[in-house]
């Protein structure tokens, strides 16, 4: 029987408690020590068991309790302590003067174990992207979805199979509010699907300063099969993904609108929030009575897409007839045809046969698109270069962003201590990482050794207890389940292995020889233990066995107490086993990691990398920082590939990273070791944490597109309908462009260093004139077969005009070093007009 009605009942809050409650309700909580530490303190165990979640805590906590806290004066000291500083952190002015909105889309966000809304590294990136926004007080909302079950809870049989399940989070008792309207009612938009309208409610979690608005469809007034829309992260098929996508990309424009919220930029990360560009269009459209051309041309030069994935199964694309079930309708009110909507989503647009993709529509629909390391920026222009097929690939307009972490959330509390005490009282907020870091000099390796000592205390205490709990849970033996309590040791050298467990991250490598493993972990005076966790897919049954092989191995006699698979990894395992290793491993298969930046978090902790030259190592590795696996080769035989890597990987370990571990002074430091820990962090800290991340996108991208809206909105977007206008005339002029002539002063094709050679190019423009394009000279140094080995470009200046609509171009190439060089020149729009002059895609070579 339902009870009729529901009230709850919740503690009484004395008046100098108070500033617990506000607290509670934004994660600030998860990167802020102090704040983590007045929580704990209110019940220690009551705060583990609430997996860290102070509105749970706050909601459970006894009345008694809650009495006695406000007479310690202690406890109340603090409390206001840190309620002062939270209210001067949240009060500080923006960094920007107002001009600037961006609305920061993904499907997840990684904040905090106790909102379980986050699978991997994705939402963990996103996570850390709102919070250094927050640090650096950048005007930045964020949007995402709230599901209801999240990602899966993991737990083995015995047979060591990954198995799922799917918990329903109790908002109520977490760090999420619903969003109000004036009458005091929950903001809800909707949405359609097919011929159906889906409600969608608006929830807010706060980051620090900034808001994270988060969608739900779990409404009574929704039918059941789309009430479960926003059910799971990642569940369901592909229908059930186009309707996530469309809530979320759609859904969440509409949501900022109903909050009176006009972002000047959006960012999507990645292609699930594609649908964002169509709806800014559609708003435009509605609001302003715009043509297509002219809101998409609005829309694009404000637009950032950030794709993280090589691997092509990483990029959702929808079968047409699916497709057109639902976008068929909107196409008409964007002002398009469907066959035309369709295209955006195509490489190819009059393939027939080719589906849906929201990677191909986000890229059509920005101006500045980025993978999330230089090498993966390379991958991803050969991956995308045939959507613009006259454009070489080293030219093809996606550009790099390498990703960072954030590195007061994952530097464990002792490493933060250091970095306070040394590196001074404001590090966490500071704009300028490469000035903080540099202080790194300043820790002595003693107290950077001690300080890591806890962490693997701390590691092997925690993996004993939840080993315990697996074992318990699987029905072992009682003398098995006692004898959790001494595996591992918290002296011996410690290799970490946690990621997604993606087959090409090849998380069985280390796995290959296990006799050569076997005697590399038991030396008797240097043994090395090796913990290890991770999801596969729910789907991935090769992940899973990954996971089974490597649970067997665990359990042979030989491995005994050396190797541990610790269930369902998450933000809180993840912060304990990159703080308590002392070498991270990260071994995928070159070039499929795009970024990878678990690493990272090892490193904010002085952990050293031992990893394959691929994502962000590539541009980290040198040998005072870690080791690297092998030259960064690529063998199309992956069989020997995977053979040459492992033995690489066992001779890392056996003559150079077990002897420097263990090479102790008389008082028992690994100095060499220390010295890389020290120097790792100094060095690639700033590099790879993600104040320097967010502000690479906001100097290099969200300002310019800010800047970009409001020149095109101005009096009543009468740029932008002008804009598109101009568009339209470069695309039916185009053909007539040819470059008719191209020469230079180089007598006898020779130039001696210190000189300049005169290029001169005649260019017909047909019907356009030299405010219309932008000439540029493209040179640089000469293969063997007479390609660019690299290039530059420089842009050519209109000297005179010809005769029927030809003019001459001049520019001179300062000759800096010897070499074979060649040249060639290119006619694109204006680099003045357009935020990016290759993204529509018109380019005359000579």
């Amino acid at each position: 029987m339902k009870a009729k009605q529901e009230f709850k009942v919740v503690p009484r809050f004395p008046e100098r408690l108070l500033p617990l409650k506000k607290m509670a309700y934004n994660i600030m909580f998860s990167w802020t020590s102090e704040i983590r530490d007045i929580f704990q303190r209110v019940d220690p165990k009551l705060w583990t068991e609430s997996n860290h979640n102070p509105v749970k805590l706050m909601s459970h906590v006894d009345q008694k309790r809650l009495d006695e806290l406000a007479n310690d004066l202690g406890f109340v000291s603090e409390l206001e302590e840190a309620n002062h500083r939270f209210d001067m952190y949240m009060n500080a002015p923006p960094l920007d003067s107002g001009k600037t909105c961006v609305a920061y889309f993904s499907a997840e966000f990684g904040l905090t174990t106790c909102l379980p809304i986050y699978s991997g590294g994705l939402g963990i990136l996103a996570g850390d992207h709102l919070k250094s926004a927050s640090d650096l007080n950048i005007p930045l909302v964020g949007v995402g979805l709230l599901y209801q079950t999240g990602y899966f809870q993991q737990y083995l049989n015995n047979d060591g199979w990954q198995m799922e399940n799917y918990v329903p989070n109790d908002y109520d008792a977490m760090p999420v509010t619903q969003v109000l309207d004036k009458d005091g009612n929950q903001v809800k938009v909707y949405v359609r699907f097919k011929d159906r309208s889906c409600a969608v409610a608006v929830w807010r979690i706060m980051a620090g300063r900034i808001p994270l608005y988060v969608l739900d469809t779990d409404l009574g007034e929704n039918p059941p099969d789309l009430r479960g829309t926003t059910s799971a992260l990642y569940g369901g098929d592909k229908e059930n993904r186009i309707r996530q996508e469309i809530v979320l990309g759609i859904g969440g424009l509409r949501a900022l609108k109903a909050m009176g919220i006009t972002p000047t930029v959006i960012h999507m990360n990645e292609g699930h929030s594609a649908f964002s560009a169509l709806e800014r269009i559609n708003t435009l459209r509605q609001d302003h009575g715009l043509t297509f051309d002219a809101a998409k041309e609005l829309v694009q030069a404000s637009t950032i897409f950030t794709t993280h994935t090589p691997v092509p199964a990483g990029n959702d694309t929808f079968a047409p007839d699916l497709a057109r079930g639902y976008f068929e309708d909107y196409a008409k009110e964007l002002g398009i045809s469907w066959p035309v909507l369709l295209g955006y989503g195509r490489v190819n647009p009059r393939d027939d046969s080719e589906p849906f993709g929201v990677t191909p529509l986000s890229l059509r629909l920005s101006a500045h698109a980025n993978g999330v390391s230089k090498l993966h920026g390379l991958v991803s222009r050969h991956m995308w270069q045939a959507i613009w097929p006259r454009t070489p690939v080293e030219d093809t307009p996606i550009d790099s962003v390498t990703n960072g972490i954030h590195v007061s959330t994952w530097a464990s509390r002792e490493i933060s201590r250091l970095y306070t005490r040394y590196l001074g009282q404001d590090w966490k907020e500071d704009p300028d990482p490469f000035h903080i870091w540099k202080h790194v000099n300043q820790i002595p390796l003693s107290e950077l050794w001690r300080a890591h000592c806890h962490c693997r205390e701390r590691l092997v205490a925690f993996s004993r207890r939840a080993f315990m709990k697996q074992l318990k849970r699987q029905g072992a033996p009682a003398d098995l389940v006692q004898g959790a309590m001494e595996i591992l040791s918290p002296d011996t050298l410690t290799i970490g292995f946690a990621r997604r467990f993606a087959t090409y991250k090849r998380a069985t490598l280390l796995f290959s020889d296990p006799d050569r493993l076997a005697k590399i972990l038991n030396d008797p005076q240097r043994p090395v233990q090796i913990i290890i966790a991770g999801k596969a897919h729910p789907a991935d049954n090769d992940g899973k066995a990954f996971i089974k092989s490597i649970i067997h191995f665990s359990r042979e006699e030989r491995f005994h107490n050396r190797i541990l698979f610790l269930e369902n990894y998450n933000i809180h395992l993840a912060s304990l086993l990159s703080a308590g290793c002392d070498v991270w491993l990260n071994n995928p298969r070159r070039p499929l990691e795009a970024c990878g930046t678990s690493g990272m978090k090892a490193l904010a902790n002085g952990v050293l990398n031992l990893s394959v030259l691929d994502g962000w190592w590539d541009e980290g590795y040198g040998p005072d920082y870690g080791w690297a696996i092998g030259n960064g080769e690529v063998d199309p035989n992956q069989e020997l590939q995977d053979l040459t890597e492992s033995q690489a990987l066992y001779n890392l370990l056996e003559h150079q990273v077990v002897p420097k571990f263990y090479g102790r002074t008389s008082d028992g430091i690994p100095v060499d070791w220390c010295e890389m820990m020290r120097n790792s962090i100094r060095d690639l800290m700033p590099r790879f944490s993600s104040h320097r991340m967010v502000k690479d996108y906001y100097d290099r991208f969200y300002t310019k597109s800010s800047d970009r809206w409001h020149s095109l909105s101005a009096q009543g977007f009468q740029a932008a309908t002008e804009q598109a206008a101009w568009c339209n005339k470069l695309r039916t002029s185009w053909n007539d462009i040819a470059v008719t002539e191209l020469k230079s002063d180089a007598s006898g094709h020779e130039k001696l260093v210190g000189q300049s050679l005169l290029i001169s190019a005649t260019v017909k423009l047909g019907g356009l004139i030299p405010d219309d394009v932008t000439v540029e000279a493209y040179y640089g140094t000469m293969d063997h077969q007479g390609e660019f080995a690299d290039r530059e470009t420089l842009t050519l200046r209109p000297v005179k005009e010809c005769g029927q609509g030809a003019f001459l171009y001049e520019g001179n190439i300062s000759c800096v070093k010897t070499g074979r060089f060649g040249f060639t020149a290119r006619v694109m729009p204006s680099r003045e007009k357009l935020g990016n002059p290759l993204s529509l895609g018109l380019v005359a070579w000579a």
